[in-house]
């Protein structure tokens, strides 16, 4: 079976056929970088994180290219407010990003271009839509002439005439349509600026990824990706910008996942109930949080709440605990049985359903509940009189290749510092040397680092708390 996804340009699952066979070029909205992300910008970045890691895993050299927006209007503004550069804040978060992006399990792109990097060609991918009659300056600005491109609204299924935009042309406006949106804005006085034909200025937002994408993955692209939020204006209006410029086709797949809530509440500042990453990470396990917005598939909205992260938490746990009590028994336990094929055939049996549904649209929601039927599989194993060292080898091997694929390694060894690793040894010795309270020391001194110890009969094994 092919991968099927969902392409929000026609609405329906298609199968998944790159223009290069075995290569994809894939562009994902990045963010805008005047403060930390918050919660709706983690989504899209681990559900296409994910993607990534799954059509790697299916064989596909992937390029990916996720951009940074580090000028604009809020930037400007962040930057009036605190005193400081545009520059200077945009760095900041950026390095921001990347410390609670690598923490969630997210690898960076291969490729984060940013918009101040690109202005050369952001001045001429406009100055030749002018000259092809799509676009048009205005004291200054210049805007891209909406009505001139047929597909207009293809992609947010509307016509022109349909569009709400809650525009109207008042008297000595600069547009020459009320749906015409702009690729150069004029500088205001003490604004960041750069030089273009049209005066000092800088880019709308629109122009920057459709010149972004153009620049590292050609013309046409395989799939473009983002929040559904983005949908419309931003995507439609890079379709408009980038079909009008080269005349071919700008995306083969779009991709745009679900909104979050709060507390089943819609997340807005209004509601004062933006939750920030960086401040989750203070409390939460990444993974745990990682885990929770995979529970859902990515195209669903998804309902952030303390109960449903307990939820995930619960669960991560459970399959943490399977893997390390199989990992365990393979490493301590002497006299093993004989290998058994049937065990082997019911593990493979959940690798291959793990793989349907990812093929089917990235189903993450039904690829975890795999890892927890791989779970619930390898305790009954571990119930048996004997167990063999290949089922129990391939048990492991198969929770660290689609935990893997999803971003959840549960792997226990990196865990441990080389403080842990020397308490551990020198309670066993304590133990063996019968002082006890010695040993309950520093059982309770590894509680406090979130590490609960458990002593078997093959030995004293550990998980998070």
């Amino acid at each position: 079976m092919s991968i099927q996804i969902f392409n929000s340009l026609t609405r329906q699952k298609e199968a998944f056929v790159p223009l290069e066979e075995g290569k994809v070029k894939m562009y994902v909205c990045g963010p805008t970088v005047y403060n930390y992300i918050h919660i709706g910008n983690a989504r899209p970045v681990i559900v296409y994180d994910t993607v990534r890691r799954y059509l790697e895993y299916r064989g596909y050299d992937v390029k990916y290219v996720s951009n940074f927006t580090d000028v604009d209007d809020k930037l400007i503004k962040a930057a009036n407010e605190l005193g400081e550069e545009v520059p200077e804040i945009a760095e900041r978060f950026i390095t921001a990003y990347f410390d609670n992006t690598k923490a969630l399990g997210c690898a960076e792109a291969d490729v984060h271009p940013r918009v101040t990097g690109h202005m050369p060609q952001i001045v001429e991918f406009i100055e030749a839509l002018i000259e092809k009659g799509y676009a048009y300056e205005s004291q200054g600005d210049v805007y891209y002439h909406t009505r001139k491109f047929d597909g207009y609204g293809k992609l947010s299924h509307q016509s022109v005439g349909e569009l709400k935009i809650g525009a109207r042309i008042e008297a000595g406006d600069k547009k020459q349509d009320a749906l015409d949106f702009v690729l150069w804005k004029a500088a205001k006085p003490g604004e960041i600026s750069w030089e273009s034909p049209w005066g000092k200025g800088r880019p709308g937002w629109h122009i920057e990824c459709s010149v972004m994408a153009r620049e590292h993955l050609g013309d046409t692209i395989d799939i473009h990706a983002g929040g559904q939020d983005l949908t419309f204006p931003h995507h439609e209006n890079e379709i408009a910008q980038s079909e009008a410029y080269t005349g071919k086709p700008f995306a083969r797949y779009w991709m745009h996942n679900g909104y979050i809530n709060i507390e089943n509440e819609k997340m807005s500042k209004s509601l004062n109930n933006f939750v920030l990453v960086n401040d989750i990470l203070k409390e939460l396990d990444p993974q745990v949080l990682r885990l929770f917005m995979l529970s859902v598939h990515y195209r669903h909205p998804i309902n952030y709440s303390k109960g449903l992260v307990e939820d995930a938490k619960a669960g991560m746990e459970r399959i943490r605990t399977a893997y390390g009590n199989v990992k365990h028994r393979l490493e301590n336990t002497a006299g093993l049985g004989d290998h058994n094929d049937i065990w082997l055939s019911k593990i493979e049996a959940i690798k291959q359903q793990f793989i349907e549904t990812m093929d089917d649209d990235f189903n993450t929601a039904n690829a975890i509940s795999k890892l927890f039927d791989l779970s619930k599989l390898a305790n009954t194993y571990l119930l048996e009189k004997q167990t063999a060292e290949p089922v129990l080898q391939t048990f492991v091997d198969v929770f660290d290749e689609l935990s893997e694929v999803l971003g959840l390694p549960f792997a226990q060894s990196e865990l441990l510092d080389a403080e842990i690793e020397a308490l551990l040894e020198e309670r066993i010795e304590a133990r063996k040397n019968r002082d006890f309270a010695r040993s309950d020391e520093i059982r309770d001194q590894l509680k406090e680092q979130n590490i609960i110890l458990e002593d078997t009969a093959q030995g004293t094994r550990w998980k998070r708390g």
